[in-house]
């Protein structure tokens, strides 16, 4: 995947959300997939070169339990400024935190962590299909009964007539 430079969340099919020192962006999309963004500027003064930079390790934990899925300490290159985890589960808190790794002997910042709650775009599906089904079940019953109506006006009628 190439990377997403100069993304920007749009507010009808996207949310925004920043960790508390401004490192680290999580945009949640509306398809479920999050795109996160960082800048190293919001971790402080860079250390001698730049090139004592590492790489990033990215941890995720749901609704406070550390569980394992896609993106559960993930190692990322020193040049890496984003990151998609591609199919997130709706109705869920999520907690990322991301941690620049340092050469020895710097130590590495504390990690910039964001938290957010996907939008459960399955649900939003379910009840399209539900409207789409009901609708086709509402059709079909008024041509039954349409059905019915037609058989007992013409065939019920006609034998009525002659027994008379």
């Amino acid at each position: 995947r190439p990377p997403a430079r100069g993304f920007q969340c749009a507010a009808r099919g996207c949310r925004a959300h920043r960790s508390a020192g401004g490192a680290l962006v999580a945009n949640v999309l509306r398809n479920g997939s999050v795109l996160l963004q960082w800048g190293l500027r919001h971790w402080g003064p860079p250390p001698r070169p730049a090139a004592s930079l590492r790489g990033f390790a990215l941890n995720c934990s749901w609704d406070g339990t550390y569980t394992r899925f896609p993106c559960d300490s993930v190692e990322l290159g020193a040049a890496c400024r984003d990151y998609l985890l591609a199919e997130a589960h709706g109705s869920v808190r999520y907690r990322l935190c991301l941690q620049p790794r340092y050469a020895p002997p710097r130590p590495a910042p504390p990690a910039q962590c964001v938290e957010f709650r996907v939008e459960p775009a399955a649900m939003r599906d379910i009840v399209v299909a539900m409207t789409a089904v009901g609708g086709s079940i509402c059709v079909m019953l008024v041509f039954i009964c349409l059905l019915v109506a037609y058989i007992t006006e013409n065939l019920m009628s006609p034998a009525l007539a002659r027994g008379g």
